[in-house]
């Protein structure tokens, strides 16, 4: 154990004045997670209090704010942050504590739970059912229906084993946070003469973060900061993006299949629902000609058939085309396709993490700012203004952010470039390899093109089928010009505040 680090490298983060305060300092993290919990449980409060699209504070918490910009910016910069802050394993770390401490039944010790889990029961009713998950009280019923999950089986068993195997998003975050620049370790020269590795005694998962440099994994951490107050040789470093993603290590397949799953579900799927389908061609498209064939036969009714047929030609797809080029590559590696398949196919981490920047920043500027602001003036009854959106979606200085998904595309190229070199075989056979392996990157790649091209040749549809793309499906976009309800001591009244 060592109590305190007098020097540090220059890229270790805890050696920051700021950052050292922000990301190790047990007090401040401490009261932090407690804010967060303390959102969670009144989100979820007033989503039972208020289950109508008036109530926008439970709305934008949780799919505004949580989610899109909390989530997925800190996974693509400082890894598993969203984790390490998370209401659940906050609790859920004193409940195991004194819980039962068994050992997890082996049929639930299943990574694919999750992965599934988020796969039909999030993005197959986003897409089938619109809004369902944007109305408040479907949102406090979700939440509080994973919380009182997640308790029990944190009481039942030990290490956080909820964590690991039954969250909907912890296989996600796992690899999803490969992709991030900064990276848990310790200090070798420190960890050589310990005798009582303290870090992972305080480590609530039973991971051993002495051992994450070696194994070049951080396995199952979620960056709490636990074993960093109990040894001052754990370190938080910044190193190149991707690192670990360029190198070996013991793939994990669920991890690959979360991500050809969640690219179909969310990058593939909104390619073709809410960018084709908005074009003046849009009923020329397979999923959509598949909805009206099968709608002579069946009613949908307020159902949509088009977003339940692109997620599923998204699937179809991206599954498809992933076998057909790891199965060509295997056999031009002379490889087994289970090794050309797991061990390439972390380069598609980018196209949904790094690729969803793109339209993350433009909703940012153009809605999620001022959506975020009103819910919280609203869930609050604070006395402001309403908030303004920062940009329009036609101002042109957007566009710059545009070029984000043709980056991902690359650094995933470049990803699958690295990672190709791990097997023995021949420069022209690695070559030849790699642009059948590289086929879900084209296709998306591709896709991004083509989009761009309907748009410009054929133009956007002047009325038609637009699903419930982001929050907009659930509740009617917030007039930032009109006047906001007014919330007065956690009570909502159908006053308007007066401007």
């Amino acid at each position: 154990m060592v109590e305190f680090k007098e020097t540090r490298d220059r890229n270790d983060i805890y050696g920051m004045p700021v950052l050292g305060f922000m990301f190790k300092n047990q007090t401040f993290l401490t009261g932090l997670k407690m804010a967060v919990l303390a959102l969670f449980i009144y989100g979820v409060y007033m989503g039972f209090v208020v289950p109508g699209h008036e109530n926008i504070f439970t709305t934008y918490l949780f799919w505004g704010l949580f989610w899109p910009v909390f989530m997925v910016i800190t996974l693509a910069t400082f890894g598993k942050i969203f984790c390490g802050i998370c209401p659940h394993g906050f609790v859920g770390k004193y409940l195991t504590k004194f819980g039962l401490k068994k050992e997890m039944p082996k049929f639930l010790r299943n990574r694919y739970i999750g992965i599934l889990l988020l796969f039909f029961g999030w993005w197959g009713i986003y897409y089938f059912v619109p809004g369902f998950w944007r109305v408040p009280l479907t949102t406090a019923w979700l939440f509080l229906g994973l919380t009182l999950i997640a308790f029990v089986m944190y009481y039942l068993y030990k290490d956080m084993s909820y964590c690991k195997y039954i969250c909907p998003i912890g296989t996600l975050t796992r690899v999803y946070g490969k992709v991030s620049f900064a990276e848990l370790g310790t200090y070798k020269e420190d960890c050589n003469s310990c005798k009582t590795y303290e870090c992972a005694s305080a480590c609530s998962y039973n991971l051993k973060p002495y051992a994450f440099d070696n194994k070049n994994s951080m396995d199952d951490c979620t960056l709490c900061m636990d074993c960093s107050s109990a040894c001052d040789s754990v370190a938080f470093r910044f190193t190149k993006p991707s690192r670990s993603l360029f190198e070996k290590f013991k793939f994990n397949k669920s991890e690959i299949w979360a991500l050809i799953l969640i690219t179909a579900a969310i990058t593939i799927t909104m390619n073709f629902h809410h960018a084709l389908s908005r074009t003046a061609i849009a009923d020329t498209f397979i999923w959509s000609q598949s909805a009206a064939y099968v709608q002579q036969y069946v009613d949908f009714g307020r159902f949509d058939a088009v977003g339940l047929f692109a997620m599923f030609y998204a699937t179809v797809f991206s599954i498809g085309i992933v076998y057909i080029g790891m199965f060509v590559a295997s056999k031009i590696l002379k490889a087994s396709f289970e090794k050309t398949f797991y061990t390439l196919g972390y380069a598609f981490v980018p196209l949904f993490i790094i690729g969803g920047l793109a339209h993350l920043i433009h909703s940012i500027f153009t809605h999620h700012y001022a959506d975020i602001g009103n819910a919280f003036i609203y869930g609050f009854g604070l006395d402001a203004g309403p908030v303004e959106n920062l940009a329009s979606r036609r101002d042109a200085w957007l566009r710059v952010f545009d070029v984000i998904p043709y980056l991902a595309a690359i650094w995933a190229y470049l990803i699958l470039a690295k990672r190709i070199k791990f097997f023995e075989s021949s420069k022209m056979k690695k070559v030849l390899a790699f642009v059948f392996a590289s086929s879900l990157i084209t296709f998306y790649l591709s896709l991004n093109l083509y989009r761009v091209y309907a748009f410009a040749t054929y133009g956007a549809a002047k009325s038609g089928h637009h699903g419930s793309h982001g929050n907009h499906g659930a509740a009617k976009e917030i007039d930032t010009k009109k006047p906001v309800m007014k919330c007065e001591a956690g009570k909502c009244g159908a006053a308007m505040k007066k401007q």
